[in-house]
């Protein structure tokens, strides 16, 4: 009896501080969660120093991640959102559900960041990756001439999605119905998201993925191989730069604020070149891994302002979607 009573009453502890531990989860997208991505060294490197539980809940991709928040609104579990991007920000203000953040930091992008919501976490470049050993196209209209075979990403649901579709934008205006009219045969499949569509071509389901200039470096790096390359087009390459922001509506605001300030540490910073492929936002103590200088580094970058993006998106995607529709 004595035992039981020991043991009911341990449980009994163990319960009441699990109750007391506090919880922040976080959004953010499937790749950003998995066994190789970002989220199990975010997650063990932030509950060190925050005597919390944090959950990382994957949704699709970022697109998708923005849809779902507006979906649950003021009641929505989400104490933070991280994967959005600058081509969404005009679009998450807007719901009014995001709150304004003191976090500032000494970034490294390659703009001047003045926003005072969203906290800049990595950034980079779209990019067509192939095999190094194939011919690769010096431009859009090259690739549309050409016999590859690319898979894309639903501008709907993926951030990369919608990063191609400003990029012909920003990079031919109002030529962009016909370089979608020239590629449209060139696309296999259009995923729901990044993971599924690089997968793909893994697989060898395509010649081409819209990818990034640093997937490379996650072959070189971490198995070591050189047979993959990203395509460097003339017309320049468009930016992402990857945000987070706490929602309005959080019952752990100090603690929202806490994730959000160890994001730009050096410590959440290190983590990211090597997981989830990106230029770090804030260059860390170690500096970037060899490798990095081994990638492409585009001639001319392009990027819509956060409302010059949301002014063009509704045209270009009705422009993307008479192109596939023929």
């Amino acid at each position: 009896m004595k035992h039981l009573m020991i043991a009911a009453g341990i449980l009994s502890a163990t319960s009441a501080m699990a109750a007391d531990t506090p919880q922040l989860t976080v959004y953010t997208y499937d790749s950003f969660v998995s066994d190789w991505g970002p989220g199990p060294k975010v997650e063990e490197a932030f509950e060190a120093q925050c005597d919390c539980d944090l959950n990382l809940v994957g949704v699709e991709d970022g697109a998708a991640l923005l849809s779902r928040v507006r979906l649950e609104g003021a009641n929505s579990d989400a104490d933070v959102v991280l994967g959005l991007d600058t081509n969404l920000i005009a679009a998450a203000k807007e719901t009014g559900l995001f709150a304004p953040s003191s976090v500032r930091a000494e970034y490294d992008l390659p703009i001047e960041w003045a926003d005072d919501v969203f906290v800049p976490y990595d950034w980079g470049y779209f990019a067509f990756v192939h095999n190094a050993d194939a011919p690769a196209p010096a431009s859009f209209r090259d690739l549309a001439d050409s016999e590859a075979k690319i898979i894309i990403q639903d501008p709907r649901s993926s951030t990369p999605g919608l990063g191609l579709l400003l990029w012909v934008k920003a990079a031919y205006g109002d030529d962009a119905p016909e370089i979608w009219a020239g590629l449209a045969d060139n696309i296999v499949t259009v995923t729901k998201g990044w993971s599924e569509a690089y997968g793909l071509f893994l697989d060898g389901e395509a010649d081409m993925v819209l990818s990034y200039t640093t997937s490379p470096a996650y072959h070189l790096i971490a198995e070591e191989d050189d047979s993959k390359a990203a395509a460097a087009f003339d017309e320049g390459h468009y930016m992402q730069v990857e945000v987070a922001a706490k929602l309005a509506g959080t019952d752990q605001p100090e603690l929202s604020d806490q994730f959000l300030r160890f994001m730009v540490s050096d410590t959440f910073q290190q983590i990211i070149p090597t997981t989830n492929w990106m230029y770090p936002a804030v260059i860390p103590s170690t500096g970037l891994p060899d490798g990095f200088d081994a990638l492409i580094t585009p001639e001319k970058s392009l990027l819509f302002s956060a409302d010059e993006a949301a002014s063009v998106r509704d045209e270009a995607l009705t422009e993307w979607l008479g192109a596939l529709s023929q």
